[in-house]
């Protein structure tokens, strides 16, 4: 059997009351903590929390909603879904983690990524010609960072440090990852720095990412680094029924992705096209019995160790979004790990 951890993923989608109407900012903040808290008690593994810069969304700070989480959670880990580390300072972004760290008593990670929504370049006042060199100079530093030891580096974009001491330091280190989206790059730096890999797989056949798979594993042999449990995201969401879950998910989500999908050239997305992601792709939206069948199929075809689903798509209601946390707790979990029990072992995979 597959040894799985499961998390729940928010962009901090604000969602809509019982009049239909949205929430504002900060009681989207709270609903989020409310889930957060419910996904502790049902024994979800890991609850991350994006950074959107964006009137959708309601969190621009994530540590800062982990901070308030580590104290209303007992058992959770909690991460970020990313951090946009190009438009943010790795030391700061150590220390505010650090922190989350102390107070949660050990429970914090941090998930690195370059950013696939930009605003926040030209918010904190950086160049997307420089998007590239900002996320290589940045990771390396942080890279270093995570020794907790007096750290000497220089680079392009930012002040050098010289024998700089930071602090808080933790306990146990900081658990950190990188987001990659589908840059063969990406995959090979990240293994580069043995840091543990998590795929965003957020449409399309899952079983095209697995060469990104081989090619971690490869490269982190060749750079004699660990190669790591490999994790995925994706979206998803889990209701009373099939009908009730696709009926719950997809006027929001459209809204969210037609709204995106004209900034990037896409063009609007049909009810024909969602069925057809939630049929074959990677999108996990159904019945509890419906998402459980899925992701057990995915986990077992590509052999990751963790399995995030990001469970909110725009407005939806609050009713709907607490339901859907249920039952990924109580019942899509625990069917999972029933259903990858029963299925053949895989290969064993030799790392380094």
């Amino acid at each position: 059997m597959i040894d799985v951890d499961f998390g729940l993923d928010t962009f901090g989608d604000v969602p809509s009351d019982e009049t239909g109407a949205p929430v504002s900012h900060a009681r989207s903040i709270r609903q989020l903590v409310d889930e957060a808290v419910m996904a502790d008690e049902l024994g979800v593994d890991v609850f991350t929390v994006g950074e959107h810069h964006r009137p959708e969304y309601s969190v621009s700070s994530p540590e800062t909603v982990l901070a308030g989480l580590a104290t209303a959670t007992r058992r959770i880990r909690l991460g970020s879904g990313v951090t946009v580390l190009s438009s943010d300072d790795p030391v700061r972004v150590f220390q505010r983690f650090a922190t989350v760290d102390a107070l949660s008593g050990g429970r914090a990670e941090v998930i690195l990524g370059r950013g696939s929504f930009t605003e926040s370049f030209p918010l904190f006042g950086y160049d997307m010609a420089d998007y590239e060199v900002l996320f290589e100079e940045k990771i390396e530093l942080f890279s270093r960072l995570l020794t907790e030891e007096p750290v000497t580096w220089s680079g392009t974009t930012r002040a050098p440090l010289t024998d700089a001491d930071v602090f808080p330091k933790t306990e146990h280190g900081l658990s950190t990852w990188v987001g990659v989206g589908g840059s063969p790059q990406s995959v090979v730096r990240t293994a580069k720095y043995g840091f543990p890999l998590m795929l965003a797989i957020i449409g399309g056949q899952p079983q095209r990412f697995a060469p990104y798979l081989d090619l971690y594993r490869r490269a982190a042999e060749e750079f004699g680094t660990t190669a790591h449990p490999i994790g995925m995201h994706s979206p998803g969401f889990v209701a009373d029924t099939d009908e009730e879950a696709l009926e719950a998910w997809y006027p929001h989500f459209k809204v969210v992705r037609d709204r995106i999908g004209a900034l990037r050239g896409w063009p609007p997305v049909t009810r024909s096209e969602f069925d057809r992601e939630v049929a074959s792709g990677s999108m996990y939206v159904g019945s509890a019995e419906t998402v459980a069948q899925k992701m057990a199929r995915t986990i077992h075809a590509m052999g990751v160790g963790r399995f995030d689903m990001i469970y909110t798509s725009g407005t939806q209601s609050i009713k709907d979004r607490l339901r859907s946390v249920e039952l990924y707790g109580t019942t899509v979990i625990p069917r999972v790990r029933e259903l990858l029990a029963e299925m053949p072992a895989r290969p064993s995979v030799v790392t380094a």
